[in-house]
């Protein structure tokens, strides 16, 4: 989800995939403050509203649709009379579920010039639906392959391609925008036919020569594609996504940074583990999420979207004594959000049912009498324990 401010800082088109609503790192607010009717789901996004996320779904498994005819432009040029045609390429089932297809429609320079992950890559794509639609054209889009900046149909094909080859994929939904399409010109569990050229393959910068600007960048355009899968509901890649933004900001560097790159580095790096805690949860780590948490209060201890998520991983694992102070920490950086009193609320009644049911649980394994008879024994022995020592004092006495 690469905002427009980053790529006209990097010269580097949007990948398709990606929600290219702008956003602005500065446009976040303080880290002691949230709108007080703000959804703790939402993650640390630029300001935008991801409150509405979609329940995880299996996606259909439609058949992939009949390859189109490849356009007139790249189609094999007519051979001599004399030359004997080449048999037709086949179809290269990917993945082996027949939801992924490549087939080659100009070849490469052959096996040895395929590139290898981690390298930048520059496509030339063009996308279309079953009914010829074109919803996608890029004579250069730049991604990191094997990172998943871009559609999976195209991050997992790309890698199969030669430098210099010409492709028809054809993918099914699952591969591409999945059941939420990509409004307005992408339906939902639209497949999609890819026509891709492989311009250049070259290595990955240096990530221990990029300044702090550079970093921060490149660290928020991984971020943001994190987002994007989390809205897709696919919290595996997005945690993927946010593990290599947090890479790229952890990385050791060359160049001295001043406090104003720091700073921004930081602001990253916090948003990041937010969100990856965010998608801890979904999947429920909540040993790993519990961590996510604690490394964003260490930085800043007044985050109030990493308390109310530190306090709901403890709640899930049954440890209300635990995170209802943690709550009440939240609460009291914001009082009038009305999340964390619901939840609060929620907690103080469920620690008090496990409260009673403990009592009753330690009666029955004791086999105490009822409360009230104990303390009525000890007041009827009381009045006759005094007399009895005396008179076994003075008959002491009396017989010295």
């Amino acid at each position: 989800m690469a905002s427009s401010e980053e790529e006209a800082s990097t010269g580097c088109p949007v990948p398709v995939g990606t929600d290219t609503a702008p956003s602005s790192p500065d446009s976040d607010p303080a880290p002691a403050q949230s709108d007080s009717t703000e959804d703790f789901e939402v993650l640390e996004e630029d300001e935008d509203d991801l409150s509405e996320l979609p329940p995880l779904e299996d996606v259909g498994r439609a058949r992939a649709p009949p390859p189109p005819e490849p356009p007139e432009d790249a189609r094999c040029p007519e051979q001599d009379p004399g030359e004997t045609p080449e048999p037709p390429q086949e179809w290269l089932d990917v993945l082996g579920n027949g939801l992924l297809k490549k087939k080659t429609l100009v070849p490469g320079r052959g096996v040895e010039s395929r590139p290898r992950k981690g390298q930048e890559v520059t496509v030339r794509l063009r996308a279309a639906l079953e009914d010829g639609s074109v919803v996608e054209e890029d004579p250069g889009l730049t991604f990191t392959l094997g990172d998943c900046d871009v559609l999976q149909a195209l991050d997992l094909c790309v890698q199969l391609l030669e430098l210099g080859e010409t492709a028809l994929i054809v993918s099914d939904a699952k591969y591409c925008y999945g059941s939420h399409g990509r409004s307005p010109d992408i339906p939902p569990n639209a497949a999609l036919t890819l026509e891709v050229e492989l311009l250049e393959a070259r290595d990955g910068p240096d990530l221990e020569l990029l300044s702090g600007k550079e970093k921060a960048a490149l660290a928020n355009r991984k971020r943001e594609r994190g987002n994007f899968y989390y809205q897709q509901a696919d919290y595996v890649l997005a945690i993927n996504s946010y593990d290599i933004a947090l890479k790229v900001i952890g990385s050791s560097s060359k160049v001295d940074f001043s406090p104003e790159e720091e700073a921004e580095l930081l602001e990253v790096k916090v948003k990041c583990l937010n969100n990856l805690a965010a998608s801890q949860l979904k999947l429920d780590h909540y040993e790993a999420a519990l961590k996510s948490c604690n490394l964003v209060l260490e930085h800043q201890p007044g985050n109030i979207k990493a308390l109310f998520r530190k306090g709901k991983v403890l709640a899930q694992q049954g440890e209300y004594r635990e995170a209802i102070p943690i709550l009440k920490a939240a609460l009291k950086l914001e009082p009038s959000n009305k999340t964390i009193h619901a939840e609060l609320s929620k907690l103080v009644k469920k620690h008090a049912d496990q409260k009673t049911v403990e009592t009753e649980m330690y009666r029955k394994m004791l086999g105490n009498p009822s409360a009230g008879s104990a303390p009525v024994k000890c007041k009827d022995k009381l009045p006759w324990s005094i007399p009895w020592k005396w008179l076994f004092g003075a008959t002491a006495i009396a017989l010295g």
